[in-house]
């Protein structure tokens, strides 16, 4: 008897942007990553600027929107 694949709905694909592909931080190792404190990074998520997801009572972001947002805030000086 050959075996079926499962389907899990949409979204389950293992392609591109599979949720199983994203790491997510939480906001001591986002402020290690950026080197600075975690107020700075909770300042960051109320107000935006970093997109976060909230799991119960604390925050997690994922390591693309840390990429994206130092990517953003680079500046070149000189």
């Amino acid at each position: 008897m050959a075996a079926t694949p499962i389907d899990n709905g949409p979204g389950s694909s293992s392609g591109p942007g599979d949720i199983n592909d994203v790491r997510f931080l939480t906001v001591a190792e986002v402020a290690t990553m950026m080197r600075v404190s975690k107020m700075t990074v909770y300042r960051l998520v109320h107000s935006g600027e970093l997109p976060a997801l909230r799991v119960g009572r604390s925050f997690r972001v994922t390591e693309d929107d840390v990429q994206e947002y130092l990517r953003k805030s680079f500046y070149s000086a000189g």
